[in-house]
């Protein structure tokens, strides 16, 4: 039977909320000629609610009413920045700022959200919980969001992603140093095969004696 085991959603509840703020902020009202922004997160939304309709399938259903209330608290929360950034802000640099200020707060909320992951990885020594390709797309994307934030003088989009690329580089790093040491699959199931062949064996032996007896 498939099932989340012990993957958490936060890393995709922060990215979904992350990517719903910037595609706000590349919007025409907010921060003109951000076409390239508002495309990239847009996708970057739409991947990330499949991830987790995915994950919401194969959970249990305390965890499926937790991820349900967290995007639901996201949308009200989008809404909220919306209307006042529109209401109490009339300038494109007004704007950009307000909203520029709080993308930088939930793009680091984003990329901290793997902490959690990081610890279990360095008390387990183990990657299982931690995939390569996430960590490595992680890092990737945010040196790329650097090298463009450079070239259009971003500040905002730099300080975020910079703090990306930090976050990915460490993920690789403990990847790199505990990945010998994660259990294979295999090991695990010859290790139960052998726990439940000791504990046949040894019920078996307890048979024996109480007949002889």
């Amino acid at each position: 039977m498939k099932k989340v085991e012990e993957y958490k959603a936060d890393p995709y509840l922060a990215t979904v909320l992350n990517c719903a703020l910037w595609v706000f902020y590349g919007l025409p009202i907010v921060h003109p000629d951000s076409l390239l922004v508002i495309t990239i997160n847009v996708t970057g939304l739409a991947i990330e609610l499949f991830y987790l309709s995915v994950y919401f399938y194969f959970s249990p259903t305390p965890r499926k009413v937790k991820v349900g209330l967290w995007l639901i608290g996201e949308m009200v929360f989008v809404g909220i920045v919306a209307t006042c950034t529109l209401l109490l802000f009339h300038t494109h640099n007004q704007r950009s700022t307000f909203v520029g200020i709080i993308c930088v707060v939930f793009i680091s909320i984003m990329y901290i959200a793997p902490l959690t992951i990081m610890s279990k990885v360095i008390k387990t020594k183990s990657v299982k919980y931690m995939p390569f390709s996430l960590s490595l797309a992680n890092f990737l994307n945010g040196v790329i969001w650097v090298i463009y934030a450079l070239i259009k003088f971003d500040l905002f989009i730099l300080i975020g992603n910079g703090l990306g690329t930090i976050s990915g580089a460490v993920q690789l790093i403990l990847y790199a140093c505990y990945y010998k040491t994660t259990p294979k699959d295999d090991e695990k199931e010859e290790n139960l095969s052998k726990a439940n062949s000791q504990l046949q064996l040894s019920g078996n032996e307890e048979q024996a004696k109480r007949v002889s007896a």
